[in-house]
């Protein structure tokens, strides 16, 4: 474990452990980087591993201001110089999709190795005429509202939403992660992230790009991934048949498979260049 002062004035927790080619896992909203600690042990032995705990959850700093996917984005952005990290593999997950989708849209994407997007649609707002946005205005006023008045309601409800086969440690230890993100922060980015909208820069990405999905669609459908690979040039998509929102948890040893895949065609593609 370690921690990082970055230059956008944020102490970031994280894990940053093995070498080679750096794969950066960016978790989602109110949870933390602790989610993807069944990817330690098995990539650590050939890649460099990279999980931060987002600014305002986990372990990282909790300060008053900077709660919104641009930002995160920007501190990623911090974090990889701190770091020296270069030519990264970027694992996006839930909301960490969309950081990693902006931090291609800020900083370009001659510098990343490639993109991994994992159970995220390109927006979670229902827009009109899009049929895998989930939530209304409604939806997201009755989301704050629980935020800000039983945060631990909030907490269990999502923490079971995220499992296929619920399991009573697995709620118990999501319920304490999603309870260390204050309330406040959680609904500064869970307002922010749910009016992102990605679908327009899908066609701009011209990295190697893998979709993974889950087939339990009590948080993103599927065919959310289905309609992404359309919209990504070359995209490969596969879906965990015994997975929801958490593939990487649920079938970890299937997604770590099907990931170190995707990582040895990026890896001959380059010796090819």
């Amino acid at each position: 474990m370690a921690h990082q002062l970055l230059s956008t004035g944020v102490t970031l927790h994280m894990v940053d452990v093995g070498y080679g080619t750096p794969i950066v896992f960016v978790h989602g909203a109110t949870v933390s980087g602790r989610f993807f600690e069944r990817q330690i042990p098995y990539f650590s032995q050939w890649y460099r591993v990279l999980i931060p705990d987002l600014r305002g959850h986990g372990q990282s700093d909790k300060i008053l201001q900077g709660y919104t996917v641009a930002n995160y984005a920007r501190d990623l952005k911090a974090l990889f110089e701190a770091r020296h990290i270069e030519h990264p593999v970027l694992v996006g997950w839930s909301m960490g999709a969309m950081v990693a989708y902006e931090y291609l849209k800020q900083f370009g994407q001659e510098q990343v190795a490639g993109l991994v997007i994992v159970d995220q649609s390109p927006s979670d707002f229902a827009w009109e005429g899009y049929e895998f946005g989930l939530l209304t205005l409604q939806d997201l006023g009755e989301m704050v509202e629980t935020l800000q008045t039983d945060q631990r309601a909030f907490a269990e409800h999502f923490a079971g939403l995220m499992q296929h086969s619920l399991s009573p440690d697995t709620t118990t230890w999501m319920v304490e992660e999603i309870m260390r993100v204050p309330a406040a922060i959680a609904t500064s980015i869970l307002v922010n992230q749910t009016l992102q909208d990605y679908r327009p820069f899908l066609a701009e990405i011209h990295l190697p790009t893998l979709l993974l999905f889950g087939r339990d669609n009590k948080v993103v459908p599927p065919e959310a991934g289905e309609d992404i690979a359309r919209r990504i040039p070359g995209a490969q998509l596969q879906i965990f048949e015994q997975s929801g929102h958490c593939p990487f948890y649920e079938e970890a040893d299937a997604f770590n498979e099907r990931l170190h895949i995707f990582l040895d065609q990026i890896k001959d593609a380059s010796a090819k260049r």
